[in-house]
């Protein structure tokens, strides 16, 4: 990647970010544990708002902010009790939907790593430890 070329740039950009998200939101939609936390009947609009939000963040348009202003991620989620499980299978379906767009490995790796702190910071409720509990120390 040069100094000009942003990541989104790099990894193919809106096309790779609209199955990106695609790929997530088709796990989502199947999850007991996250699909309650999506009020509205279709996903549509969740994804839209997600994709504008990856999308800005790694370098594309700025629509996100110029639709819904700054991203303010923990106020957003905030009434939504989110556990360290929902976080994991957060995490699951992420990691399967860029498993299935297969970046490069150095790419996969640093999206990767972000999603995972991301996730980690949206958890606001605690709940015992449980078999299967992903890692996020980064350890």
């Amino acid at each position: 990647m040069s100094d000009a070329e942003s990541f989104y740039d790099a990894v193919g950009g809106a096309d790779t970010f609209h199955r990106l998200v695609a790929a997530f939101y088709r796990g989502v939609a199947t999850d007991p544990e996250l699909r309650p936390m999506y009020p509205e009947e279709d996903l549509g609009p969740a994804e839209v708002r997600f994709r504008m939000f990856l999308e800005q963040y790694w370098g594309g348009p700025r629509t996100y902010s110029e639709e819904r202003g700054h991203p303010r991620l923990r106020m957003r989620h905030m009434p939504f009790a989110v556990t360290p499980r929902q976080r994991d299978n957060w995490l699951r379906h992420m990691r399967a939907a860029l498993d299935e767009i297969a970046l490069s490995p150095e790419r996969d790796e640093e999206i990767w790593r972000y999603m995972v702190m991301a996730a980690q910071s949206m958890v606001n409720t605690d709940e015992p430890q449980y078999p299967g509990a992903i890692d996020v120390s980064g350890k």
